[in-house]
């Protein structure tokens, strides 16, 4: 595997420098994140992200993300220019070296919590997520910690009415026509494309939310079989689904798990849930257990910490801080250099 650490480009307070201080840190996982959504990324922008890596010792190899348009999403007579857009960007980003790239599929709205800066006993605060306040919450006036309010509050309401008639089936249909519409720039660039589960994997605000479940996964290689077709491997995002069995899904999609973030949560509930530090004791995700069946399963793509906790007083992005990332890190290279060991032993 190679270990990756979130960068979000020159506007990150994390230094390019102090990423490559953690132990066996490949490279980073970033972005041009000021060109807009459904327009070419810039060869020229993608370049100077590379360079700046470069030059601290890093690769860029991973891409996170390249978002989707919602009209795609949508499937709208737009979508082909849209699509062909999206191409040309993983086009460019194969002249830049780039080996994978993590999206998603999830309408209007990404990855949703309720707080922010939930605070542990310890002192430190991370993201958490309580399904009874969200349930309060009015999408048109929406006032959501983490969610990008970059839609007034006309546009947010002209797109959530826009999804009323696209149900879970029309979804995934319009995901199949994307994915079949950039696979040749991925065949010509050998860039896999890495789909992020929905988080938390179930419908929100009467959206539907489809990459949830190994039945998710099972659809999408049916439906577009294409190696280059594959699964970023989000532990917190498909852990907050209780139904789902974790290091099953590691060992049976191992071929197609071209990125993996792994994280820990505390469940509080049914539905409610708290992010926490990345060990198998700090809540109930098995890491080992995850790690060892991705090892075991012949994984070899990218790993990187997910979100960790503001700890020693970092003030940091909720969920991308500097200090327990980099804890996580080193947890996690620990575990997969354990278990490859003790697996080549046995």
């Amino acid at each position: 595997m190679k270990m990756t650490f979130r960068w979000y480009g020159e506007g990150d307070g994390i230094p390019l420098q102090y990423i490559k201080q953690i132990p066996n840190m490949s490279g980073v996982v970033t972005a041009v994140y000021d060109t807009p959504v459904g327009k070419v990324w810039p060869l020229e922008k993608i370049m100077r992200l590379k360079a700046l890596c470069a030059e601290a010792r890093l690769d860029m190899e991973v891409i996170e993300s390249v978002p989707v348009h919602e009209d795609i999403k949508l499937g709208k007579p737009t979508r082909d220019k849209l699509i062909a857009n999206y191409a040309a960007t993983i086009r460019n980003l194969g002249k830049a070296g780039v080996k994978c790239v993590c999206y998603n599929f999830m309408p209007v709205f990404d990855w949703l919590r309720t707080d922010l800066r939930t605070k542990a006993r310890d002192g430190s605060n991370s993201l958490s997520y309580c399904h009874e306040t969200l349930l309060k919450l009015d999408p048109k006036n929406l006032r959501l910690p983490g969610w990008d309010e970059s839609y007034s509050p006309n546009e947010l309401n002209a797109l959530i009415s826009a999804y009323a008639g696209v149900n879970h089936k029309k979804l995934f249909e319009n995901l199949v026509y994307f994915l079949n519409g950039i696979m040749p720039a991925c065949d010509e660039t050998g860039i896999n494309m890495a789909i992020h589960p929905d988080d938390p994997p179930w419908d929100m605000f009467g959206l539907p939310r489809i990459i949830t479940s190994a039945g998710s996964y099972d659809d999408l290689i049916a439906a577009v079989p294409n190696k280059h077709n594959g699964f970023t491997f989000c532990t917190g995002s498909l852990g907050a689904g209780r139904f789902n069995n974790l290091p099953e899904m590691a060992k049976k999609y191992a071929d197609r798990i071209y990125f993996a973030h792994i994280r820990q949560l505390k469940y509080n509930g049914d539905t409610d849930f708290t992010e926490a530090g990345h060990l198998t004791d700090a809540g109930n995700l098995d890491i080992y257990a995850i790690v060892r069946a991705l090892v075991k399963a012949g994984f070899d793509g990218y790993v990187r910490p997910d979100h960790g906790r503001n700890i020693w007083g970092e003030d940091g992005k909720p969920g991308y801080g500097l200090y327990d990332r980099a804890l996580g890190a080193a947890y996690l290279n620990g575990l997969f250099e354990a278990v490859e060991k003790t697996l080549k032993q046995a």
